[in-house]
């Protein structure tokens, strides 16, 4: 029975290349110039610091331009409240990843109301999607696609 993995995963080696490249560049940009600005990644957060708030806001726009650069998208970033701490401004920013409950349920309510022959099972983090014909399946991933949804799905594993 055909199938495919609904998931929602940043590459992490990407990511990571996009980090560096953020932190080359500003120890080039001359406006960086003794402020000892950098991206530090943490697991699911990368922590921005610098001297000043309008700084923390160039190297989000530098961040977001090497990301979109390297293919990822950007709909995994949730960016926190700047703040000031002594002589230096720090921001966190978290990554979204994996399906939480209540995405899942509306994922899997807009497949029933589509009204398409296919079942779909929540797995961890992960929605199982199964149908008795693949042109269904495909008709599932499009529908997702199209659908306004607040984080970034890929689809895997999909089998025949």
């Amino acid at each position: 029975m055909p199938s495919f993995d609904i998931v929602s995963e940043i590459d992490e080696h990407e990511l990571t290349n996009a980090l560096d490249q953020a932190n080359r560049e500003i120890g080039t940009r001359y406006d960086f110039k003794g402020a000892n600005a950098q991206f530090k990644h943490v697991e699911n957060t990368v922590t921005l610091e610098a001297q000043t708030e309008f700084q923390l806001q160039q190297m989000i726009d530098i961040l977001y331009q090497k990301m979109a650069k390297r293919g990822l998208e950007l709909g995994f970033l949730e960016a926190g409240m700047p703040e000031e701490r002594g002589q230096r401004a720090y921001q966190t920013i978290t990554l979204k990843q994996g399906i939480d409950r209540e995405l899942a349920k509306k994922i899997t309510t807009m497949i029933k109301d589509s009204k398409i022959k296919v079942q779909s099972a929540v797995q961890g983090e992960q929605l199982r999607v199964t149908g008795k014909k693949r042109d269904d399946l495909q008709e599932v991933i499009a529908l997702l696609r199209k659908a306004e949804l607040k984080q970034p799905l890929q689809y895997q594993n999909f089998r025949d």
